[in-house]
């Protein structure tokens, strides 16, 4: 090999690897601007941050203080931590992603010098970091105030998991915000949200007649693997309930990525 071969083979590997650190830099920098835009907006922030922990202070401290049964306790526990992180993934990607959508904002993003995909990879962290701060807070309360028997190694290990749990709610959220228009957006996005919640069974059992139907609940299935890691009693194998929550999450991210290909 010529001296100039080699000289051409060092400039295209340096090149590459500036290619992508400038490629990992968008991604950054796109999930930092989204992370911030959203803990700036009190009518997102707010409500995300602040409202399952106050329901969870109210409904599992203060009216079920009196409760030492640990199934109850840690139910309530793990029941609106899971709300918790569900919220961010809901709202943060199906109502605003449908209302940037109307706007032309989605539009705009895409005509811009950045990866394809930096958008809906920094809308996914966000509703992480979301999920996170949320399940901090909660086992927090729960530990100190709620009286929920778990240690250290299991705290660590239920936040993992419900953090992770994010993750197949930012896909429905996705797919609403693909399907539905900005207006309706929030209405149709707070009624899944809902749905999933009572239908899961997270803050008490349904008639045995229809118990059947928590099995269709992503929320249901976090919810019994988040009680796994919290220690306390589960229904169902947690490889069933991992292997749906996985399912989820890819059919509908790739029923969703291939509309905005399609129809922006």
């Amino acid at each position: 090999m010529s001296t100039n071969s080699l000289a051409l083979s060092k400039d295209w590997t340096t090149s590459d690897a500036m290619t992508d650190g400038r490629l990992w830099r968008a991604y950054l920098t796109e999930a930092k601007y989204e992370s911030i835009r959203m803990l700036r907006a009190p009518a997102f922030g707010v409500p995300m941050l602040v409202l399952p922990v106050i329901f969870y202070l109210f409904f599992g401290v203060v009216i079920a203080g009196g409760v030492k049964d640990p199934r109850i306790t840690t139910g309530l526990f793990s029941g609106f931590a899971v709300l918790g992180v569900m919220g961010p993934a809901m709202f943060g990607f199906g109502a605003v992603l449908a209302m940037e959508r109307d706007q032309g904002l989605l539009r705009l993003k895409r005509a811009l010098p950045m990866p394809p995909a930096a958008n809906l990879l920094a809308r996914m962290l966000m509703a992480l970091l979301f999920g996170t701060l949320v399940t901090s807070a909660m086992v927090a309360c729960g530990r100190g105030l709620g009286h929920v028997p778990m240690n250290a190694g299991q705290s660590l290990r239920f936040a993992a998991i419900t953090i992770a749990g994010t993750l197949p709610f930012c896909g429905i959220g996705l797919f609403l915000g693909t399907m539905v228009k900005g207006q309706a957006a929030p209405a149709i996005a707070n009624l899944v949200y809902l749905a999933m919640a009572y239908l899961g069974g997270l803050w008490f059992p349904l008639p045995k007649s229809v118990q059947w139907i928590a099995l269709f609940s992503p929320a249901f299935h976090l919810n019994q693997l988040s009680l796994g890691g919290a220690g306390a009693a589960n229904l169902g194998s947690p490889i069933v309930h991992i292997a749906v929550l996985a399912g989820v999450t890819l059919v509908f991210t790739t029923l969703a990525v291939r509309r905005l290909a399609r129809l922006g």
